[in-house]
């Protein structure tokens, strides 16, 4: 149902709320009006600009965000590890759970290995050369009676992969190689051989008889090695199959493998290239890390030093491994290379504040201290000067490691914030706050009992629940609409609560934000519903995009309150970018950050919008347990003048009634007669991108006329739109 709304913005303190005053809601027909305007006051300017660190990133270790996504690296378990699959189950502790059956472990290790294109044929192999003693995902390029395996112990402890070559023969792996950008790929093999000084390592495409490239290894020795060399494949190697990497030995003998990476040789610093232009591009202003859940129960140090001596771990949040290949001082080359501002997540889980007192030195202090001479002998002498910081990670939640209650984290915040300030007295810390949606009672209790203490507190948005697949998928997309409206309302009555019980300056940081809805389960004899996952709007389609630019309006309009978002996640993991067989392409909520970026610095101005309006239908559980009001305005937006005078607007239409006319009159600005357009939209909210098709959702570029200081825009529906009107 539509009706019409009118909005006075005041995106600045002087406002009323410090957001949106809803003036009028005129119930009017069903059908929505063909049009809106938008008055931009464009000399009354908000005393503040908007900060770049509201389209920040998030990235963990989990799945493919961080590892095989962010790094270059490209195998497998590349240091041979026993590789835990979790059962979906958390301990009453919060520690996850490990399948031990050997059926479920194949039904698990069949669907990993074909999701990264394992061939079909090989997988009775892949299988029953883990019940024999081979690491998962290393398989036998001979016969079984050609080769023996079991486990071993590395050079600093841990597991490391035994080798007995009977016969001409070796382990292999499939794996798909960035082709499209480089034919060199470089190798390093950690190993020793009691008897054996040679080893030979190749790659095969699908399908070839004749290796595409291989090279002696030679070296080996009693004691462990590192042994590195590189691979070049011939020109024109097709680019979009998979290759097999095949170590192996033409005599008998055996070998122990402590590791075996591959990395392309156009990696930087170990990361992946397309991943740094990709948010170069996108002008990334902070990144967040290392969790989320992993970083409850993670140890900074076993991330730090030469990587022989790191050991490989369960991943107690998410299951299989962490071989601490990617530690702080990668996290940091990686901000580095891609432009960014690191913020560190410290382990208030199973860590303690002293742990975290040492990150901090180890990240920011001079060589003379303790952590920073550690720092200095891996080869970083300079401070890192890591300014963002934030104690511990959704402790209010069972699935973390060492969860607790709201007094007991006041408690230990109390602890944690003495000992990293006493580190570096200039760190932002960011206490974990419950999420503004249901944990008001959480927020209270640690303001209550730590205001002195408190400067920011973070929130974890990530809104949603199970969804019946009888649900419209409109509907789904209309709720969502929705959310942004209720978390304005509530993060300014977090605002009034920090003020009210003693925080001084109190900011918000939203350092994980993404859409949240999932299928429910399905009804035993009723017949399939109409949502299913390809039309239920989630991280990796258009709706996303709206979505996040609707919490960026928001962000601005309770500025200074909101200090930084950042966003699920960098690769792999929610929205943002896609790595699939070593391509990245691009989420649209990618797009989204990348034209929010335009707007960083720029000073807000006042507007008055008159929109059609929706009803969202409130079939979210999250949003039905918020309470307020169901409608909202078909068009959001924000305007601004850039430092160089530019009026700039970002506008959202996010109404399902169609395409919208949007008249923009400016006040106080002599503008021309044109204005660029970049226009981000799709036939449905849920069109997304795919390796076939990576640039189905993408922003198209226009322009728009203007005369006596009037602009005329089309707003498609389902579509952010950000215009550039340029000034006489």
């Amino acid at each position: 149902m539509m009706t019409h709304i009118k909005k006075t913005v005041r995106p600045f303190p002087a406002a009323v709320a410090l957001a949106v005053v809803l003036a009028t809601i005129a119930r009017g027909g069903e059908h929505p009006a063909a049009e809106a305007t938008l008055l931009v006051h464009a000399a009354d300017l908000a005393p503040f600009h908007l900060p770049r660190n509201l389209a920040g990133q998030f990235c963990e270790h989990l799945g493919a965000n961080i590892y095989n996504g962010m790094d270059a690296q490209i195998l497998r378990n590349p240091t041979f590890a026993d590789y835990p699959f979790w059962t979906g189950q958390m301990t009453p502790d919060g520690v996850a759970t490990f399948h031990f059956e050997r059926g479920k472990v194949e039904d698990e290790l069949r669907r990993q290995a074909t999701r990264y294109g394992w061939p079909e044929t090989d997988l009775p192999d892949l299988l029953n050369a883990r019940a024999d003693g081979l690491a998962c995902f290393w398989g036998r390029s001979a016969p079984p009676e050609a080769l023996a395996a079991s486990p071993d112990t590395g050079p600093h402890g841990g597991r490391a992969q035994r080798v007995q070559f009977k016969a001409a023969g070796g382990i292999k792996q499939w794996t798909w190689l960035p082709l499209h950008r480089t034919r060199n790929y470089q190798f390093e093999l950690l190993a020793r051989s009691p008897g054996l000084t040679t080893v030979k390592l190749s790659l095969t495409r699908q399908g070839a008889q004749a290796a595409s490239a291989e090279t002696s290894v030679a070296g080996l020795a009693d004691q462990w090695h590192k042994l590195a060399g590189t691979l070049t494949l011939p020109e024109h190697s097709p680019a979009d199959v998979p290759y097999c990497l095949v170590l192996s030995s033409a005599a008998a003998g055996q070998v122990v493998i402590g590791h075996l990476f591959l990395r392309p040789a156009d990696h930087v610093n170990g990361a992946d290239p397309d991943v740094l232009r990709w948010l170069k591009e996108a002008r990334l202003p902070l990144l967040r890390w290392p969790g989320g859940n992993f970083v409850s129960a993670y140890h900074w140090t076993d991330g730090v030093g030469p990587l022989e001596q790191r050991p490989t771990l369960p991943n107690y949040a998410w299951g299989g491994v962490e071989p601490n290949t990617f530690g702080t001082d990668e996290f940091i080359a990686f901000c580095r290379a891609a432009g960014c501002e690191p913020m560190i997540c410290v382990n208030a889980g199973t860590g303690t504040p002293e742990e975290a007192a040492q990150w901090i030195e180890y990240c920011n202090g001079t060589p003379a201290s303790p952590q920073g001479a550690r720092r200095a002998a891996n080869g970083h002498p300079e401070p890192y000067n890591v300014r963002h910081w934030e104690a511990g990670n959704e402790l209010w939640g069972r699935w973390q490691a060492h969860w607790t209650t709201a007094p007991g984290y006041t408690d230990r915040f109390h602890r944690f914030a003495q000992a990293m300030r006493k580190a570096d007295a200039a760190i932002v810390l960011h206490a974990c706050g419950a999420p503004v949606m249901w944990g008001r009672a959480w927020n209270r209790q640690l303001i209550a009992g730590a205001a002195p203490e408190l400067h920011s507190l973070a929130d974890h948005p990530l809104i949603g629940g199970d969804v019946p697949r009888h649900t419209d998928p409109l509907d789904v997309f209309r709720d969502f609409m929705l959310v942004p409206d209720v978390l304005e309302r509530k993060w300014g009555e977090l605002r009034d609560d920090m003020a009210r019980g003693g925080v001084r300056d109190g900011r918000l940081a939203v350092t994980e934000l993404q859409m949240f809805a999932h299928l429910g389960p399905e009804a035993p004899g009723q017949p399939a519903g109409s949502l299913n996952l390809q039309n239920l709007v989630n991280p990796a389609t258009l709706g996303e995009a709206l979505y996040d630019t609707l919490i960026f309006h928001a962000a601005a309009r309770l500025q200074p309150f909101v200090e930084l978002v950042t966003h699920s996640a960098t690769v792999n993991h929610g929205g943002g970018l896609r790595k699939e067989r070593e391509r990245v392409y691009a989420n649209p909520c990618y797009y989204a950050s990348r034209l929010w970026a335009d707007l960083a610095g720029a000073t807000p101005a006042k507007i008055e919008l008159h929109t059609p309006a929706e009803r969202a239908p409130m079939i979210l559980p999250d949003l039905r347990n918020a309470g307020g009001g169901q409608f909202f305005g078909a068009v959001d937006a924000l305007a601004a003048r850039g430092t160089n005078g530019d009026l700039l607007l970002s506008l959202v239409n996010r109404g399902t009634g169609g395409a919208l006319a949007l008249r923009v009159n400016a006040d106080g600005f002599a503008g021309g007669d044109k204005a660029g357009v970049w226009t981000l939209t799709g036939p449905v909210p849920w069109a997304v991108n795919t390796l076939d098709q990576p640039n189905a959702v993408q922003p198209v570029h226009s322009e728009a006329q203007a005369s006596d200081n009037c602009l005329t825009l089309r707003l498609p529906p389902y579509s952010v739109v950000q215009a550039r009107w340029q000034g006489q």
